[in-house]
């Protein structure tokens, strides 16, 4: 067949694909690449001087990247480790958390926030969330708290402020600590009741973020860190990272070997002075996707807070993370499948509720206690987003996948 009968054959909407796929960059999930394109000259100079220093754990740089995040934060005490996941192991060790104390967490996210509970033999106490932003649902949390309950840890979800000012009302009544995971979430701010605004991380007694190099705010490997404004936490929690050592050789309480090394601060610190525009091309981008997806019987684009669409130009208590729809009476895997023909990826985050998953299984749960986080298992899909999307690409990838749905 000759290419001009080919592309005759396919009719509209293969010259559609044609023209699009003949000239559009490559479309990915989230492209570094160009994100390090617009900082390489920073970052390479970084480079070659902590090469030049030797000075690769606990050099200038580290302390240079502590300092920048706790203004940029406002919060008196950041501690940099390893990755996100021993962040939040770490803030919980330092709380002093006993074998058998209960924390409860939600049922939908990722599974390191389960799973540094189980890994300390804490009990995990996992509850759904709430059908429109998919944050830990406080109703769901006020029933599960018992005698045995010793903190709470709401995670910030896909970028989204989770109700704060409620979490902390009900962890003062209880007398419970509350462990901000915020490791989708940096840069975004809660609301509070008052009208004031506090970053995410810094509301709660403590808080872990990761810098895994698809967060808003990541490194080019592994990095976390620990926010704390009590500064009798914060002493404990700098041991911790640390073998348990304030002095060398000097072993004052039970700790790891957690640091961030000197490379990933500089990348970060080079990074950070960026995080409000990454954030707001993130919200950018959501608005396109939003009006291709507006009124759509079979769509639900993301929401922010209770009464605020999350995208408004005042409005930043989104940094969307990821851009995930809620999708009815769609058939999700083979969206997902259409999506990868065409060129564009796609993710399920999550796939499988936590009360589910084999090492978390336990007799105490009740199905009808997870009816949303079943649900949204089964019909969440998140889309390309970062900060190099254009609009030929969320053009093609919002007409690819209403096109699918339409015909289906």
């Amino acid at each position: 067949m000759s290419r001009n009968i080919f592309v005759l054959s396919l009719g509209a909407l293969g010259l559609y694909y044609i023209k699009y796929i003949t000239r559009m960059k490559k479309i990915q999930m989230v492209d570094l690449q160009g994100q390090y394109a617009r900082i390489k000259d920073e970052v390479n100079t970084s480079f070659d001087e902590i090469l030049g220093s030797a000075a690769f754990i606990n050099g200038p740089k580290v302390h240079q990247f502590q300092k920048n995040l706790e203004d940029y934060l406002d919060v008196k005490h950041v501690i940099p480790c390893a990755n996100g996941t021993d962040a939040l192991q770490i803030a919980m060790m330092g709380l002093g958390l006993e074998q058998g104390d209960e924390v409860i967490t939600a049922d939908f996210t990722f599974a390191a926030t389960v799973e540094v509970i189980a890994l300390l033999k804490l009990t995990p106490v996992l509850v759904d969330v709430d059908p429109v932003t998919f944050n830990i649902d406080v109703d769901a949390v006020k029933k599960a708290i018992t005698p045995k309950t010793k903190a709470i840890v709401p995670v910030h979800l896909f970028g989204l402020a989770a109700n704060m000012d409620e979490i902390m009302d009900l962890a003062k009544e209880h007398n419970l600590y509350v462990i901000e995971d915020n490791a989708q979430g940096i840069g975004a701010n809660y609301t509070h009741k008052d009208g004031s605004k506090t970053k995410t991380g810094v509301i709660g007694h403590v808080a872990s973020t990761s810098f895994f190099p698809s967060k808003n705010l990541g490194c080019y490997g592994d990095g976390g860190a620990i926010f704390t404004n009590d500064d009798d936490l914060a002493h404990t929690i700098r041991g911790i990272v640390n073998h348990g050592m304030y002095k060398r050789y000097h072993h004052d309480v039970v700790g790891v070997n957690s640091r961030l090394d000197s490379l990933q601060a500089a990348v970060l610190d080079a990074k950070l002075p960026h995080l409000d525009s990454y954030n707001n091309a993130r919200r950018n981008a959501t608005r396109k996707y939003n009006e291709a997806f507006k009124n759509h019987p079979k769509i639900t684009v993301p929401s922010g807070r209770t009464n605020c669409d999350g995208i408004c130009d005042t409005c930043d208590c989104h940094v969307f993370h990821q851009y995930t729809l809620n999708l009815k009476d769609v058939d999700r895997d083979a969206l997902v499948a259409h999506l990868n023909e065409k060129g564009i990826p796609c993710g399920v985050y999550y796939p499988i509720p936590l009360h589910k998953q084999k090492a978390y299984v336990d007799e105490r749960y009740n199905e009808d206690d997870f009816k949303v986080t079943n649900q949204l298992v089964q019909s969440v899909i998140s889309l390309p987003m970062h900060t190099e999307l254009d609009d030929e690409q969320i053009d093609f990838i919002t007409k690819t996948v209403l096109d699918f749905i339409d015909a289906n």
